[in-house]
């Protein structure tokens, strides 16, 4: 909650949906009757499936690879850092998280994808 608060405060208003562990994410996300999310926030430390195993599986997956990850964790180890960003994390926020930070890594990737999208001609 505080973070879709914090998102909401600095322009960014993001619904955001929370799930119990790193396979439960997998099935809401592979879902076909589920919307695809525009960006997920990931724990490095959660039950059942951690972090990074969600992470390398995201990023095999063709239907998902392309959903923006902004890895939110307490390790700021740099062995896990430069783990995520090998697995193609778009960006890594430790806690306790600063929030202006946070929020500035999702308006980059914002940013980067508005800026690389495919125009789609209009009739």
């Amino acid at each position: 909650m505080l973070i879709e608060d914090a998102l909401r405060e600095r322009g960014s208003s993001r619904s955001l949906t929370q799930v119990p562990d790193g396979v439960a994410a997998l099935d809401y996300l592979r879902d076909p009757e589920r919307a695809r999310p525009d960006l997920i926030v990931l724990d490095l430390n959660m039950p059942r499936m951690n972090g990074r195993e969600l992470l390398a599986v995201l990023k095999e997956e063709e239907a998902l690879k392309m959903i923006p990850v902004v890895v939110l964790t307490t390790s700021a180890a740099p062995d896990d850092v430069a783990a995520a960003y090998r697995r193609h994390a778009n960006a890594y926020v430790s806690k306790p998280v600063n929030l202006d930070d946070f929020t500035r890594a999702v308006h980059s990737i914002d940013a980067f994808y508005l800026e690389t999208a495919a125009k789609v001609p209009r009739d």
